[in-house]
């Protein structure tokens, strides 16, 4: 069989449908059913990564494929959405299917005990098939729709433990923060509606991805990249990302990792020909993520929480591959993202190991030794924390790390954002040292245990391709880069030469890193962190001064709202009700004496002046005769007193 993304495109839609339909019937299992979820979980996602393979296939021999449809239509108006199969598309499906199904297999040991076990691969089931939804979307609106249903299910798995009020906090905080940005997103998406006229990505010539000449200012690609800043928790709206940790781990590294804070990354990958046709816009996607880089980077050397680390460090390699996207182009940022999303999730699928094996401990200054009672998670933990800080040659994070470097090395606009990355990177081996001989090196704090198959295969599994994944991007042959845009990949020498200089820098700020940590953290005594900086460990106190500000702001908006509510809007309520009774009172007062009461004389009149005529009608004899006496003798009177007249 010929495979071409023109026959598969037509398929594709199978990706995201497949995990949807599972978390659809798992909705309806009884909470015993617990095999029976994870199964359905476990195959959707199998199959979308089956699906996703065979588009990365077609791919390799053939360019980009649209599937468009008419979704709604009303009188003149058509509202059309589609499916997109490009090289950007296929490398991500398979990326966020494979790391899902990882993690999925991972959960069932991990989750194993927990009483709502059906519902957790329920929303994890949700949260795939949305962030897949996205991935293969052709379309800038149903893009937006998936991407807001990666935000409900992250408020779901986030507040999974919603008993626990630090985790339904988190996952409020996470939904509000993300919705922040979302607004700017929505903004940008009717703006270029309304240039474009459509919001396909490519529709033979007439998407907006594909004239973007008269379609662009400067305001569209900044309000998408809002809602970018949100989503991969980029300074000023990185707050909700560390507060995540309060979810499970498995729904950590599923978050962190390969999905959720990469899906602003990719956004802004694919819409990339927007934000390169506008001026300045990608000196802004670079100038944040660089900053975001370091700053990230600063607060997780301090931090005490072997999952927040990961957190901050997520932060830290997203402001890196925003500074990849802006400086270097879609391939150096992508290739970033491929490569974190298989280390990260290792690290946090280690982390999550560790923390059973030590009966729930999160803390790592109460930990230490632990690389005798668990060597398969300290060997696979090992490989990603060396993947992180771009241990040369071996570990992928070195090669997709100086693809970054390199970049900003030759970016025009300014050397600064090198030099942060230079920085960051210093700042990344060092945290990771830290963190890896608190809890792996030094005495045994306390007994633990190693993880079961279910949770360490996937470990290993995740180890390797952090090794292997780096060899297709390496200067020498630029595979990804090529994939990327269609070309051919040359094998190059001279081109790894080029850029050695960069390397030997780079490798030698980490090795500084990992010798000064290592001094550090084998030598001084755990009550002694020499990194217990205030304002490190209290996060530049970011929290705090959006507490004093933003969010006092808004309480005090809220009371005076409350006020007005109560006061003026409740006031006039009262006051019309007022005025009304008094009305009614009066109208009450003139039915009841004006209305009512003239009635009334009057019939008492009637009344009164019947029953006077009726006393004269008694049926008495004796009345009669004498009122025809009465009445004569007047009568008799009145002649005789006419007659004397006369």
């Amino acid at each position: 069989m010929n495979l071409t993304t023109a026959s598969v495109v037509q398929y594709i839609w199978l990706v995201p449908a497949a995990p949807l339909a599972a978390a659809g019937l798992s909705a309806l299992l009884r909470r015993e059913r617990r095999r029976l979820s994870s199964g359905l979980a476990i195959g959707a996602i199998s199959f979308s990564l089956l699906i996703s393979c065979i588009a990365f296939l077609a791919t390799l021999s053939s360019g980009r494929a649209t599937f468009n449809f008419t979704w709604l239509e009303g009188g003149a108006t058509a509202i059309r959405l589609g499916f997109l199969l490009d090289p950007l598309t296929a490398v991500m499906a398979v990326m966020v299917s494979f790391v899902s199904l990882l993690i999925f297999i991972y959960s069932v040991g991990y989750m194993e005990h927990d009483a709502n076990f059906t519902r957790f691969f329920c929303f994890l089931a949700l949260f795939a098939a949305a962030m897949l939804g996205l991935v293969v979307a052709n379309s800038l609106l149903l893009f937006f729709i998936c991407w807001e249903l990666v935000g409900l299910a992250s408020y779901l798995l986030i507040g999974f433990w919603h008993h626990k009020p630090s985790a339904a906090a988190a996952a409020k905080k996470a939904f509000i923060t993300t919705r922040i940005g979302d607004i700017g997103f929505f903004v940008g998406m009717l703006l270029l509606n309304s240039r474009a006229g459509t919001l396909l990505f490519y529709d033979g010539g007439n998407g907006c991805l594909e004239k973007t000449g008269l379609v662009v200012s400067m305001a569209i690609p900044l309000l998408i990249f809002c809602g970018a800043v949100g989503k991969s928790g980029q300074l000023p709206l990185h707050v909700w990302l560390p507060d995540a940790m309060e979810g499970p781990t498995p729904v950590s590294a599923l978050i962190h990792a390969a999905t959720m804070v990469a899906a602003g990354v990719f956004l802004v990958a694919r819409v990339y020909p927007l934000m390169s046709a506008a001026p300045g816009a990608l000196e802004v996607i670079t100038w944040v993520g660089a900053l975001t880089a370091v700053f990230a980077a600063s607060i997780a050397v301090a931090q005490n929480d072997i999952k927040r680390i990961l957190a901050y460090s997520t932060v830290s390699q997203l402001g890196y591959m925003m500074m990849g996207l802006g400086a270097g182009g879609v391939a150096v940022g992508m290739f970033h993202l491929t490569t974190h999303a298989f280390f990260k999730a290792l690290l946090f699928l280690g982390a999550g190991s560790v923390i059973h094996g030590c009966h729930d401990e999160q803390d790592i200054r109460k930990m230490g030794g632990l690389r005798r009672f668990m060597p398969v998670t300290f060997a696979a933990y090992a490989v990603g924390m060396m993947a992180l800080c771009g241990v040369p040659l071996l570990f992928s994070g070195f090669w997709s790390k100086d693809a970054i470097l390199h970049a900003a090395r030759h970016w025009p606009a300014s050397p600064v954002p090198f030099y942060l990355g230079l920085f960051g990177a210093f700042l990344t081996a060092f945290y990771m040292t830290r963190q890896v001989c608190l809890v792996f090196f030094g005495k045994s704090a306390k007994p633990a245990h190693e993880s079961p198959r279910v949770m360490t295969v996937p470990l290993i599994i995740l180890a390797a391709c952090a090794v292997l994944l780096g060899f297709v991007g390496t200067p020498a042959w630029p595979w990804f880069d090529a994939y990327l845009t269609g070309e051919h990949a040359v094998f190059d020498l001279a081109a790894l030469g080029r850029q050695m200089p960069l390397m030997f820098l780079s490798t030698a700020l980490v090795a500084l890193a990992i010798g000064t940590g290592a001094w550090l953290y084998t030598r001084a005594a755990r009550e002694k962190d020499p990194c217990q900086i205030p304002l490190l460990v209290h996060k530049f106190y970011i929290d705090e001064i959006y507490a004093a500000t933003i969010i006092r702001a808004n309480s005090l908006f809220a009371r005076l709202c409350a006020w007005f509510d109560r006061v003026v809007c409740d006031g006039m309520v009262r006051g019309v009700a007022a005025m009304t009774e008094e009305v009614s009172n009066l109208n009450r007062e003139i039915d009841d004496d004006v209305v009512n009461g003239g009635f009334d004389r009057g019939a008492e009149t009637v009344r009164n002046s019947g029953k006077w005529a009726a006393s004269w009608q008694n049926g008495q004899a004796q009345r009669y005769l004498r009122m025809i006496g009465i009445g004569f003798c007047a009568l008799l009177l009145i002649l005789i007193w006419s007659a004397g007249r006369l």
